[in-house]
């Protein structure tokens, strides 16, 4: 998408956006690819160690095939087809198979509880889902509560309520004519977390894949070149998995390291990129602080290309290490789940400057607004905004019109992340408008938190927030007033934290649990979460035991 050019300033000028009036994602990253010449698209590293190489002849049979067995189950387009599947081919072939049929893709992370997942496939009205047995095992207690769910496959035979998916998809044609959708059209829904209330599930448009491009060439060094393939540790659930690696590299015809890590292992990562060859990575800030702790990583021989990180402003030293244990820049981009990947660096044509972002990526303007929209000069603080028309930008929160209202102000949608630009147009992230806790990369809404803790019996209010921790940027911490009767101590701190961890997520349960006799509140009943972490920030410096006495903490 990016025109070629030797400076930023020469490639911004030349950049025109090409987004056909009509446009499907399913045919862009798999069809056009797929003449008989056995293109390479999925790299799949099995947990055995196996390799299996996928073409993209493969790929639209496989798609077209379970497109066909969607369709005789009675989906059709414009329904929702969740996929609760970890970084292994099954997930990339669901999510084409359902832009191909016209319908919208759900991506699931699996590591959900079942409270979360319930909300999600009841909130989008999930007519299908796609998964497998670890999907299985926590939707049994929750689909009674899912009346459009009307058809499960499992990728790994017949479970309970479950169809064969592959034996449906090997008696299914692999001829298959793909629905004529519109750049405009919707065809994913991605869950992004709130500060306040139950996550929200933005709408974007097919053109949305081509929005993303020019955010990802631009890290990834005028991302593709010659002997390009591309990897990241990061789950294809996530957008940063999904629309910043896997559907921009098949769009391209540039193939993808698929395996499927139960926990990320610093040295492991660096054996399989030099093993597989792997030119360009994305690597969450979280992933770089513990690569960075591996010793001499020369020895394992990897030789990238372009490396990618967002999430996370990264300082100086960061960078340093980065080019000496990969042989090129770290190049830090940023986005949103709503407008994602609209400031990037890329240090071939653009110098880096550490603290900042980089620059607007062509195609998208970009600037720091005061609450009514207006472009604010540089050096002064405002909230980060990126105007419409845009490709990039989302057609709006499902069902929840009010939200999407109050996410634009007049044609600038504004992120709700504070931001100065300088003179030279650099970004400097400066923190959040609102409450999002940022933790190992992913972003974490204490709204969603906060209404699973309500529902364990022993507790009466509750407040999340973030606390710094210098591996994951940010940890979960939870203030907890106990219900009357109730008197907490470290055993009752250990059951809250289950109680999350088991119904929720791994990634956002609470690492800190404090005990207070009240939580501080505005006039109009709002929690404080500001100066409840600014008190556990003085408890962890050793001020106090923390906010109004909790008494009891554990992490």
């Amino acid at each position: 998408m990016l025109p070629p050019g030797d400076s930023y300033d020469a490639i911004r000028a030349a950049f025109r956006w090409r987004v056909p009036g009509r446009y499907n994602m399913g045919v862009d990253c798999c069809d056009k690819w797929a003449d008989g010449s056995g293109r390479l698209a999925l790299l799949h590293r099995g947990e055995d160690g196996g390799t299996e190489r996928i073409t993209f002849d493969a790929l639209k049979s496989r798609t077209n095939r379970l497109a066909n067995t969607l369709r005789a189950h009675g989906i059709g387009r414009g329904d929702r087809v969740a996929v609760l599947l970890p970084q292994v081919p099954e997930t990339a072939v669901a999510h084409l198979a359902a832009f191909k049929l016209g319908a919208v893709s759900v991506p699931l992370f699996q590591l959900f509880g079942e409270q979360a997942l319930e909300f999600r496939l009841r909130d989008c009205g999930a007519a299908a889902l796609v998964t497998d047995a670890t999907g299985l095992s926590k939707l049994s207690g929750i689909r009674a509560g899912l009346p459009d769910l009307r058809a499960v496959f499992a990728v790994d035979g017949a479970g309970e309520g479950a169809l064969d998916l592959p034996a449906l998809t090997g008696r299914a044609s692999d001829g298959f004519a793909p629905v004529d959708t519109a750049a405009d059209d919707p065809a994913v829904i991605i869950y992004t977390s709130g500060t306040t209330g139950s996550p929200k599930g933005a709408l974007h448009a097919h053109r949305v894949l081509l929005g993303h491009l020019p955010g990802v060439e631009m890290p990834q060094e005028l991302f593709p070149k010659p002997g390009d393939l591309f990897w990241t540790p990061a789950d294809w659930a996530w957008i940063g998995g999904l629309f910043d690696v896997l559907l921009p590299s098949l769009h391209h015809g540039v193939p993808v390291l698929a395996h499927r890590m139960a926990k990320f292992d610093p040295e492991f990562a660096f054996r399989l990129m030099a093993e597989h060859g792997v030119r360009n990575a994305f690597l969450p800030p979280t992933a770089l602080k513990m690569l960075r702790a591996v010793s001499d990583p020369a020895r394992f021989g990897q030789k990238l290309r372009s490396v990618g990180s967002g999430g996370e402003t990264l300082g100086a030293e960061l960078l340093d290490w980065g080019r000496a244990a990969f042989g090129c820049a770290i190049n830090e981009f940023y986005g949103q789940t709503e407008c994602n990947l609209v400031v990037s660096n890329c240090a071939s044509v653009l110098p880096v400057r550490p603290g900042s972002m980089g620059r607007a990526v062509p195609g998208h303007e970009v600037a720091v607004v005061d609450a009514g929209g207006r472009p604010l000069p540089p050096g002064e603080p405002g909230t980060i905004a990126v105007k419409r028309p845009d490709p990039v930008v989302f057609l709006g929160y499902w069902n929840t019109p009010e939200a999407t209202a109050a996410k634009f102000a007049g044609d600038w949608l504004l992120t709700g992340d504070q931001g100065v630009q300088d003179g030279d147009g650099y970004f400097r992230f400066v923190g959040r408008e609102d409450d999002v806790i940022t933790s190992a990369g992913y972003r974490i809404g204490p709204g969603e938190i906060e209404d699973c803790l309500l529902r364990h019996p022993a507790v009466s209010m509750a407040a999340v927030v973030g606390v710094p921790d210098p591996l994951r940027t940010e940890r979960v911490a939870a203030v907890v007033v106990p219900a009357a009767g109730v008197a907490p101590d470290d055993a009752l701190a250990r059951e809250i934290q289950d109680f999350v961890r088991t119904r929720l997520a791994a990634h956002s349960y609470p690492r800190e649990v404090h005990f207070a006799e009240s939580l501080p509140m505005t006039a109009t009943g709002k929690v404080m979460r500001r100066e409840l972490r600014e008190s556990l920030g003085r408890a962890a410096a050793g001020g106090n035991s923390g906010p109004q006495d909790p008494g009891t903490g554990r992490s």
